[in-house]
């Protein structure tokens, strides 16, 4: 039988996510009988642990018993399981410095580390990237954010809102002031930050328009590959050329600087 771990956040600030569901280790453990699932017991878990008992779920404290550990964030060292395997966001594939020592100890103990971030699809496309809701969540908080800076309205934490219908409750009668946002990238993320763009009644513009015009009204402007940089003969952008030959571009993004009240990234 393979047993597999929930642990509890060990990060400051905590983190209320969590890798499965109760509903997901119930139906894991109907059917799936050789695998079984332990709940590391957590009082800042957006699930309670009544809630996975509920769903037959083990609760425990100490999870030495488990051959596979499940997180979110990165694993505070002393927390660590020495010869156990662990998934979690471990954010050191880039060689990050500040958790150097994470990795080392990662060594040290002889742990097996799987990585959300590496993980792909036979095609190279991350499995469980940033996405759709990441997009929504910085969203939400660079709004939030300006309105704690100006004092010109309040917005509640993301984790105070129960889900994402009452999250948006929030942006319904919300007074923004003519603010220029600008929005980078395409993807999920992108997507993410243009809904709540959207929801809270900001109106979208041309790169020209955000540029040169003043508005009476809250704008944004979503700045994909070809309006963040240029080829420094051609004045071209090919996104395959640009991943490809970055050297050759240069940036385009400066004169949007002048501008801008708020940006929102979403390139990876």
């Amino acid at each position: 039988m393979i047993v597999i771990g929930l642990i509890k956040e060990g990060k400051t600030p905590s983190d209320n996510r969590v890798a499965l569901t109760p509903a997901q280790c119930k139906w894991i453990r109907q059917n799936l009988p050789q695998v079984k699932i332990i709940v590391q017991t957590s009082s800042t878990r957006c699930y309670t642990d009544a809630e996975y008992k509920q769903a037959g779920v083990e609760i425990a404290d100490n999870m030495e018993q488990c051959d596979i550990l499940l997180g979110i964030k990165e694993v505070p060292i002393e927390m660590l399981i020495p010869n156990k395997t662990y998934l979690f966001f471990s954010h050191t594939r880039k060689a990050q410095p500040h958790n150097k020592k994470l990795i080392k100890a990662i060594i040290e103990k002889n742990i097996t580390l799987i990585d959300y971030e590496c993980l792909e699809h036979e095609d190279g496309q991350r499995i469980i990237g940033f996405g759709f809701f990441a997009g929504v969540v910085g969203a939400h908080n660079g709004i939030m954010e300006y309105g704690n800076r100006t004092g010109l309205y309040n917005l509640p934490r993301v984790y105070k809102c129960r889900d994402y219908r009452s999250l948006i409750n929030h942006y319904f009668g919300l007074k923004l002031p003519n603010i220029k946002i600008a929005v980078t990238g395409s993807g999920r993320v992108a997507h993410g930050i243009i809904e709540v763009m959207n929801l809270m009644g900001v109106h979208e513009v041309e790169p020209d328009e955000y540029l040169e015009r003043k508005f009476t009204y809250p704008v944004y402007v979503q700045l994909k590959g070809g309006e963040l940089y240029t080829h420094k003969e051609t004045k071209t952008y090919k996104r395959e050329h640009f991943h490809n030959h970055p050297e050759e571009y240069r940036s385009r993004f400066l004169p949007y600087t002048k501008c801008t009240d708020i940006l929102m990234n979403g390139v990876y």
